[in-house]
């Protein structure tokens, strides 16, 4: 698979605006274990090798567990995760899936006991955000070096 044109130079107005918004989540208050689970997760949904790669390694640099990563995809079978994480998961699959159904009112219902407005803003802006860059490493062949 060849890479194709190189959006932060081709586009770099509009990349500099999404590495903003992704140095913004960075600096938010959103934990890092939940910014890493979102960024798995959406990117082993959308089949951005490069984003899992990425993410992955980030996650085990930050402490995650291998065991953890490996069970992601599989995140309603095991007890591994916390009412907290699964609830973001959900988020992100359901938001990821847009033309699915997209956030329910169910699991939009449970993150707010669990969570503030501006948690589940930054959760969802993360989602948005890992989204964009999935889309933009798929779309140009981005690959694993």
């Amino acid at each position: 698979m060849q890479e194709r044109i190189d959006i932060s130079v081709a586009a770099a107005g509009a990349y500099k605006r999404v590495l903003a918004l992704e140095n913004f989540i960075q600096d938010s208050k959103l934990s890092k274990t939940h910014l890493e689970l979102i960024k798995i997760r959406a990117s082993q949904i959308n089949g951005c090798a490069f984003c899992i790669n990425m993410h992955t390694q980030d996650a085990l640099k930050q402490g995650e567990t291998a065991q953890r990563i490996f069970l992601l995809d599989a995140w309603r079978e095991t007890e591994l995760y916390t009412e907290e994480e699964r609830i973001i998961l959900a988020m992100t699959e359901e938001i990821t899936h847009i033309s699915q159904h997209g956030l329910s009112d169910s699991t939009y219902e449970a993150a707010s006991k669990l969570f503030d407005e501006e948690y589940i803003a930054l959760i969802i802006m993360t989602i948005v955000t890992i989204n964009a860059w999935n889309r933009i490493a798929v779309s140009t062949n981005k690959t694993v070096k």
